[in-house]
């Protein structure tokens, strides 16, 4: 075993220091809150486009990508190639309403659409949901740095809970995006590192590599059946089971949910100089982000060729569903690096998960002041003390996210992965559609939404309690209707069609819809 010595802790250390250092280093410059959330708009679209990337690569990319094409095949990388549609959607279609007016808040928009309440309704789930998924997140590198290090996992959840903490609550949006650059940066040197290993040791190199792979069908879309054996996914449609149609539908839904619904990602539009520079941002991000998957996929081809090469038994105990396919990374990592390097390997992890964090606690920050605190409970303060609301607010966001993380680990379950799926479907039941039917539409208020809203989250709630089997014999009747993966599109249907439809059965709105929607926009330019 290579094991994790003096060298390797001593390249997380450095990573460590680098980032508190940034963190340091930005925290005098923000004085007010427009610099604290958007940096004063003044980042070229070239570096909003790798922070943007350096978010979207979380640590799960490092584990589970490989996971599944190392047990499986390249079923996860379909809902990957549909964000170019989306982006050039997003771009064109979307980008527009977020950079004019100069807002900081997503949410925003839906006060000028729909009305305040809406806008809090939005707000407040964001803020729900995004502190479980930073404690997911930080709970999930907690336990991969432990099998990479041997650290406790609780001293992996504080160490980079504190540091993340600290660059944030310091630095704003500043610090995250500069880190994000540093962390894509080694993320994306940790992972090129792990196949070059591969690749080496090898006999063949990548000709065995392919020959190995394409006679074992492990670049096929599959998943394993009821039996165990791997099966092809059908090309066709339907709502039953996975099909690459379907699959291609959910992605295109999750990337324009990602980049017009998602507050992490406006608030980098609106850190852009220029529209121009915030649609750049995006189209860069998709550049790095769609080869990198892909790449991550082929990692996880390379590790199965390796072992078949070279058997191990904990290896084999994942490909036969014995012990969780998650843990191949680590088992090359601990067993196979060159001393020195496994540190390396931590750090990128490291910086894939705290990429993901910091932009998710500075976001969770900016809309608690802007969308709820400045808006509804101190409207008329000075800026001084709106930055300092905004640093106690990511600091409450980050202890939460170290207690969440915690309480995971005191459950000792992974099972909770599933559940912070379902949970997630539940608050943020409808939102993407609530988005669409403000943008492609004249239709609606805040009494047609309300509704739609209501029966978006009861129809998600409904479906992921079926998902649980909290319905008792009802719960197969509702989990036998669709597959799981389709439950955000049809809550998302639910949201759009129901308030459309309630919209015009009620009085129609007189209020003025210039540049709100697709159809109104005055044509001026956006800045």
């Amino acid at each position: 075993m290579a094991g994790f010595g003096m060298v390797d802790l001593a390249v997380v250390v450095a990573y460590f220091a680098a980032m508190i250092l940034v963190g340091a280093g930005f925290s005098r410059r923000a004085k007010d809150t427009e610099q604290y959330f958007v940096g004063g708009r003044a980042y070229p679209g070239w570096l909003i486009g790798v922070s943007l990337f350096g978010a979207t690569i979380s640590s799960i990319t490092f584990m589970a990508y490989p996971a599944d094409a190392f047990k499986t095949g390249y079923l996860r990388y379909v809902i990957c190639i549909t964000l170019p549609l989306a982006a050039v959607i997003a771009s064109r279609l979307f980008v527009p309403f977020f950079r004019r007016g100069k807002i900081t808040s997503v949410f925003e928009y839906l006060e000028k659409r729909f009305g305040p309440r809406t806008r809090v309704y939005g707000a407040s789930v964001f803020i729900v949901a995004q502190c479980f998924r930073i404690s997911l997140i930080q709970f999930l590198v907690a336990l991969l740095v432990h099998r990479i290090t041997g650290w406790s996992v609780p001293v992996c959840i504080l160490v980079g809970g504190v540091v993340t903490a600290y660059y944030t609550v310091a630095g704003g949006m500043e610090a995250v995006i500069w880190t994000d650059f540093v962390q894509s940066v080694i993320l994306t040197g940790g992972g090129l590192l792990i196949l070059g290993v591969v690749l080496w040791r090898l006999p063949g190199g990548l000709g065995q590599l392919f020959e190995v792979a394409w006679r074992d069908g492990k670049f096929l879309i599959t998943e394993p059946g009821p039996d165990g054996a791997l099966r092809s996914i059908p090309w066709g449609f339907s709502l039953e089971r996975k099909t690459v149609a379907m699959l291609l539908v959910v992605g295109l839904f999750q990337w324009l949910g990602e980049y017009t619904a998602n507050q992490e990602n406006v608030q980098k539009y609106c850190a852009a100089r220029t529209a121009r520079d915030a649609r750049h941002a995006l189209w860069l991000s998709c550049a790095f982000c769609v080869p990198t998957w892909l790449y991550f996929m082929f990692v996880g081809t390379g590790l199965y060729v390796f072992y078949q090469v070279f058997p191990d038994p904990a290896a084999a105990e994942m490909l036969a569903g014995t012990r969780k396919a998650d843990e191949i990374l680590p088992l090359f990592v601990t067993t196979q690096l060159p001393a020195g390097t496994a540190g390396i390997v931590a750090a990128a992890v490291l910086a894939a998960a705290m990429s993901s964090m910091s932009s998710a606690m500075n976001s969770i920050s900016a809309v608690a002041v802007t969308d709820i605190y400045r808006r509804h409970l101190a409207p008329a303060r000075d800026e001084r003390h709106y930055v300092a609301v905004a640093r106690g607010v990511t600091l409450a966001a980050s202890l939460v996210m170290v207690t969440g993380a915690w309480v995971l680990f005191r459950a000792d379950t992974l099972t909770l992965q599933d559940l912070w799926t379902e949970i997630q479907a539940v608050v943020s039941g409808g939102v993407l559609g609530l988005f669409m039917l403000g943008f492609l539409t004249t239709r609606g208020d805040g009494h047609a939404v309300g509704a739609g809203i209501v029966c978006a989250v009861v129809f998600s709630l409904g479906t992921s309690a079926a998902a649980l089997g909290w319905l008792g014999p009802l719960s197969d009747t509702v989990s036998g209707a669709f597959d799981g993966y389709y439950t955000g599109i049809l809550g998302n249907g639910v949201m759009f069609a129901l308030g459309y439809l309630l919209a015009r059965l009620l009085p129609k709105s007189e209020k003025d819809l210039t540049n709100l929607t697709v159809w109104t926009q005055d044509g001026a330019p956006l800045d």
